[in-house]
Parts: C-alpha cells; structure tokens; sequence
C-alpha cells in the first residue's frame, strides 16, 4: 500500500473540474513536517487561487469538502493561509500495518507496466587491482540493480570491462622493457599494477587551457605506448599472447572483491568482445553521413563550439565511443531494453552526451540512454583518490582494513550480559558490519556529491550509519530471542495492531511509507532515498522501543500487537539494507 499515492489519488479527484491539471496540483501534497498538524500536508491552494482569482483558504476548504474521505481519512483542517492538512484514522491505519505484515514483500506492489533495464556498472581497467576510486560504481550500480529488479522490472547487468584499452599499451610497453620477472611470477597483478603506475609517471605533463596538468601527446613513452595499443588491435601476434597471458589474473583477482562485495553480474562483456564489430560501426556511421573524415582520423562533429568525437585514430585504433557504440547497438538487439543505465563518474559527462548524441542520430531513439553520475571519492586531505599517480588505495586493502576496524569496534561495544559467540560467528559479525559500513556511508550520500572516505565516522555506532542499522536490527531480533516467541506463528496470522500511544501509531505511520521511499529512489536514481528512509524509520523505532514495553505490555493483546510491529520493523529495516547490498545479522 502506497498510502501517499492513495491520497494523491484522491486529491487528484477532488481537484478535477476546479484545476485545468489536477495531476500537478495533488503531486503537491507530501508528508508533513510537523505531525502535530496531521500526517500530510498539501499546500495546492496557494498557487491555485491564483487561478481562480479566489482567497487561498477559501480554495482550501472547497477542495476539503471535495475529498472523498471514506474509512481513510479524518475529517480534512486548514492552517495558515491555505494549508490541507489530513490526518489519517487510526483504524485504517492499524488495518493497513496488519496487511503489510502478511506478505513477504512489505506492502510494496510490483510496478504495473514492468520494463527491462540494463545496468552497466563497475567497469574496472582489469590491468590493474581495483581501488576505492571503484567503490562508487560497483556499490551505487548494484543497489539500483537490486531495487529495480524487487520493483518487478526485468533488470540485465552487464560489467562492461576495460580489457582491450590504452591502457594495456602503457602495460605491454612496460612489461618489455621494465618488467620484474620473479615479481611478475609471484605477485601477477600487483607487478602489472606497479609496472601501470611507473610507467604513467615516466610521461611528460603539460598544461591544458583549463589549467590542468595532462599527458604530453607528443611524449616518446607516451607515443610508445599508443603505438603498443594498435599493435594489439591490428592482432600482433606478440601483444596477443601478452594479453592473454595477463588476462586470467586479472580476472580472478575482480571477481574475488566482487564475491567479497557480495556483488554479482548477469554479463561480463569486456572491450574485446566487441572488437569484431568495430569496423561495422565505423562504417555504418560513414554510410549515414554521421561520421566523416578528418586529417586521417574518423570523427562524429557536434558544431563549431563543441569538440569532435573520434571514433577512429590516424593509426587505425579505435576508440571508447566506438566500443561503446557497438556495446548499445549490442544490447539493443541482444535484450530490447527501455532503458540503459551507466553507472559512472560525473567526469565522464561530456563522453556520455556526445555518445547519446550519436546514438540518436544513428536511429535508436525509443531507448532511456541515462548516465547515473557520481562524485568523487576523496581522501582524508580532500583530494579524489586515483591510481593514475598511485595514490588510491586498493580496494582488498580497503575492505580488510574496514573488517578490522569493526571487530575492534564490535569487541569494545559488546555487551557483556551477551552469550559468547564462536569465532566463526564473530568473524561473520565483523565482516558484515566492515563491509556494510563502507557501502552505506557510500549510498547514504547525495549521488553527486563528493564525499571523504573516514572508516571512523562509517563505523559509529550511532547516526545514520549501517552500524547503527544493522544493530537496531539485531536489538529488535533479541526481543524475540528473549520472549520464546515463535515469529512464524506471528507471520502466517498477524494480530490486530492496536495504536494506543502516540509512539505507536508514528511506527506504523512510518512504515506504511516504505513503498513510496523505493518508488522515490528508483524515480530518481539515487539509492540514499532509502538509506534517509531508514534512518527515519529506526528513530522513530527508537521512541517507541524506548516508551512502549513490548513482553511486559499491559495485556496479552497489547503484547502481541507490539510484537507484530517490531517484527515488522526488522523486516523493512533488513529488507532495505538487503537493497543496498548489505547484510545483517541476528546477533551483535
């Protein structure tokens, strides 16, 4: 149940016929701010007694009179210069809680027109160990996958691989001529990494006319390098084998962090699957008069003030845009989906837009093309982190380091009326909590912000952290423990919820309003929707954990209504850490 699309619903139909777009005027009601004036608020008649030339209480009271209240809602109050206020009856309320309860999925409804996306996250250069620079992409991309997917959408993720780019010439250029071959023989992946890194640093800089330091293109390591790259896109014969002598390592070495993350794929699709089709698309962009030539490169122009797009270089190589132009026209025939969805930085804006750009122009113009940007990682000194200059750290290194700093905080926080747990148990205890403080400290943030990587603040054990969350649910879990109750008994029938104290009645009112939180975060892309709902709703668990007693409730009724919307808090709380990718435990 969807209570605020209900009452939108009804304000729609109440407006019909006094405004010339009801659909606009009742969007405009939302939960209110102050639950002393009721449960929602819509402010609609300010803006329209403007267009009806009438005093906005006045509009305000017509439209009260206008609503259908049924069982739902009480009888409509009007504040200040034309605020609706709705309250709604505690007995819908307590009945619509009680409904919520008997299903596994929480009162949310599957969509009524499902769609197929396709999600392109993660993406890692696999020439080089992941870093936290990665985090974003694979942690953001996974929580929308999951989202959408428990919505009823068809959902396709694919992890579009970087195995085939420039950056494998700067590795075959180092690998001849500075590689440590018993370095190379013990550690793969960390040899490939040092020899990416010592390579970038040996290449001239200049300064562009943004003021920022880039590579020199005219750079003999640089030009080196490039020319490697084509050398393995023409099939050298040498190159090839190099590459596929790195590439097992790096693949086992992304896949470990991925079952770590606990983050999975429908489809690995790295750059060379789809080089064969390259040509084609150079091609076909030609025939269509999109793509010309242009001092021996193939480029796609946009006008005289934006840069063009290459899609193929003077030396025969070509490009991400090219790559990423067979990646859609792939996808497109492969699954049909409404929409794809690209999981990457905010620097990579002007790529996606050009890219979008072209696509439309070649003729695909029914599809979602939506580049979900994000903000940076920084370190503690405020910089973005990046292994270009061997600064970022990895990502394993990062994970363990989170585990570890959880046990230590788990240990010093622990109870000591708890019953000891076995060292498997505590170990599964700081890993979840390690890893979960480092995904939700990530999705809580705004999408596009920046935001500064402190293992501190993501492991606190109260605010809005996974920590804080994740033992609300535990501490929940434990009442059950405590009283012996059977939770299934409880679950296949639910007792009435009886609403006697106001604390009570905020619970439920907040859970009711986990269905609208998901639509609200799959509208807009952005998982921290749920992380902001979840931090309400274990607030106002918080209040009534703390004023209403729950095994020692007045009467048995009481009790097992009590216990009713403490299982069912569990539940919502479980259910949206589950659709960030994070886990919880029973025991903390």
């Amino acid at each position: 149940m969807n209570v605020l699309a209900l009452l939108q619903r009804k304000l729609q139909d109440a407006l019909t016929g006094l405004a010339n777009d009801p659909a606009a005027y009742s969007g405009m009601l939302k939960p209110a701010q102050d639950t002393r004036f009721g449960d929602y608020q819509a402010n609609c008649a300010m803006p329209l007694a403007k267009q009806l030339g009438q005093r906005p209480p006045d509009v305000a009271r017509t439209i009260g009179e206008r609503l259908h209240l049924e069982d739902v809602l009480e009888t409509p109050t009007i504040a200040g210069p034309g605020f609706i206020n709705l309250k709604l009856r505690d007995e819908w309320l307590a009945r619509q809680v009680r409904a919520m309860a008997e299903g596994d999925r929480l009162g949310v409804a599957p969509v009524d027109t499902p769609g197929t996306f396709v999600v392109d996250f993660s993406s890692p250069n696999v020439a080089k160990p992941m870093h936290v620079g990665h985090l974003r992409s694979t942690i953001i991309g996974d929580a929308l996958a999951r989202l959408l997917r428990f919505l009823g959408h068809n959902v396709v993720t694919d992890n579009h691989l970087g195995d085939w780019g420039t950056q494998f010439g700067i590795l075959l250029y180092g690998y001849k001529n500075f590689l440590d071959a018993s370095a190379f023989a013990a550690d793969p992946v960390g040899e490939l990494a040092r020899l990416y890194v010592f390579v970038r640093k040996q290449m001239k800089k200049v300064v562009d006319a943004q003021g920022e330091e880039v590579e020199d293109a005219n750079d003999p390591i640089a030009q080196a390098a490039r020319a490697e790259t084509a050398k393995l896109h023409s099939g050298d014969a040498e190159n090839l084998k190099l590459w596929q002598q790195f590439m097992p390592h790096c693949y086992e070495e992304i896949e470990r962090i991925y079952r770590r993350l606990d983050v999975r794929f429908d489809h690995t699709h790295g750059e060379s699957f789809y080089q064969p089709m390259l040509a084609d698309v150079v091609r076909d962009l030609r025939q269509h008069n999109i793509a010309q030539e242009s001092e021996g490169a193939v480029a796609v122009f946009f006008g005289e003030k934006d840069s063009p797009a290459l899609i193929q270089k003077r030396d025969g190589a070509f490009t991400y845009t090219t790559t990423d132009l067979a990646t859609i026209r792939y996808r497109l025939e492969k699954w049909n989906p409404q929409a794809i969805l690209y999981v990457v930085d905010f620097r990579q804006g002007l790529h996606f837009k050009q890219l979008f750009d072209i696509v439309r122009r070649w003729g695909y113009d029914n599809i979602e093309l939506q580049h979900i940007s994000f903000g940076s990682v920084l370190g503690e000194d405020g910089r973005p982190i990046s292994t270009r200059e061997g600064t970022g750290a990895l990502l394993d290194s990062l994970l363990s380091e989170a585990v570890a700093a959880a046990a230590r905080v788990y240990e010093q926080n622990q109870p000591e009326e708890v019953s000891p747990l076995s060292e498997d148990e505590r170990r599964t205890i700081h890993e979840v909590v390690g890893i979960g403080a480092v995904k939700y400290a990530d999705l809580s943030q705004n999408r596009t912000s920046d935001y500064r990587f402190s293992l501190k603040k993501m492991l606190a054990m109260d605010g809005n952290t996974a920590t804080y969350m994740q033992y609300a649910y535990a501490r929940n879990r434990s009442i059950f423990r405590r009283g012996d109750i059977d939770i299934a008994a409880l679950r296949d029938d639910p007792p009435p919820v009886l609403l006697t104290v106001a604390e009570e009645r905020a619970l439920a009112l907040q859970l009711l309003r986990f269905p609208n939180a998901l639509l609200v975060a799959a509208s807009e892309y952005k998982p921290s929707a749920i992380t902001s709902y979840l931090w309400d709703l274990a607030k106002t668990y918080s209040g009534f954990f703390q004023n209403c007693p729950v095994l020692k409730a007045e009467t048995p009724e009481l009790r097992q209504s009590r216990l009713l919307l403490c299982d069912l808090t569990a539940r919502v709380i479980q259910r949206g850490l589950d659709l960030l990718g994070i886990r919880t435990v029973e025991r903390m």
